[in-house]
């Protein structure tokens, strides 16, 4: 994260989505993080959930679908419809070409489950990547539909106004599909790790798990419902959230609406 703006006035965030996928772990459960490449030109280096920014064609109409409507998510993301469809549309698909789960299947919902590791899918999930393929048409295309009921509306995030590049972040909360993993699959990230959502913030403050505030507060907001069933019945209020980042004592710190502040994770 950088301390300055341009003299135009703080860049547009751009919207993205974000998914904190989930596995029972015996009596409780993990959380898959992934370490970004020190390459990246936003948060180089750091703990993120699978996510990002959403692509114009993430609002196509055709898109097949099961569960709540593009009409009932944009009540609940409290954006118009062509934006909810976009959002759960990036959700997913970032999700499939970051970490190989997909969260979709068969309409009736009893099909086999799903190889996504197989040379075929393997094809489709870099045709996503480069662009060559849409997610309507890798879908559309094997008689699959998304499952929008496996994800549930967690959180929205704003970048803070001091910053270059900004997202206007909505946070989904979903669980490991049966019998799929997820893969370490290069590109964005170097590493990806299961975790117990409750361990994150010791190994942040260790120094071990670099990470915005939004991934911390994330982890220990899910860790706070103990298991998936938590999760699961957990009420969210979805607000815009902005931070901010302010010195003190001569050091960036990005405090949350709250109050709350934490050290730029560079420091």
């Amino acid at each position: 994260m950088s301390s300055g703006s341009d003299r135009s006035g703080p860049a547009v965030p751009r919207a993205a989505a974000t998914v904190v996928l989930l596995r029972p772990a015996g009596a409780g459960m993990e959380v898959l993080l992934m370490r970004r490449v020190r390459s990246m030109g936003f948060a180089p280096g750091a703990y993120v959930f699978p996510g990002g920014g959403v692509d114009v064609r993430d609002e196509a109409a055709g898109l097949p679908w099961t569960g709540p409507s593009p009409r009932e998510w944009a009540d609940v993301l409290g954006v118009d419809v062509p934006r909810a469809r976009a959002l759960v549309c990036a959700a997913v698909r970032e999700t499939f070409e970051e970490t190989g789960v997909l969260l979709a299947g068969e309409p009736g919902g009893d099909g086999p489950v799903l190889d996504t590791a197989s040379q075929e899918w393997e094809r489709d999930r870099l045709g996503l990547i480069d662009r060559s393929r849409s997610f309507t048409d890798v879908l559309s295309g094997r008689g699959l539909v998304l499952r929008s009921e496996w994800l549930r509306a967690w959180s929205r995030w704003i970048t803070p106004a001091a910053e270059k590049r900004r997202f206007d972040t909505w946070f989904f909360a979903a669980e490991l599909p049966p019998g799929q993993a997820s893969r370490d699959v290069g590109g964005e990230a170097d590493l990806t790790r299961w975790i117990d959502p409750a361990l994150v913030a010791g190994e942040w403050e260790r120094g071990d798990m670099p990470m915005l505030p939004p991934t911390l507060v994330t982890c220990a907001q899910v860790a706070e419902c103990g298991t998936l069933g938590g999760v699961r019945r957990a009420e969210r209020d979805i607000v815009p959230l902005e931070p901010e980042v302010r010195v003190v004592d001569g050091r960036l710190r990005v405090f949350l609406p709250d109050g709350i502040d934490y050290p730029l994770p560079s420091e």
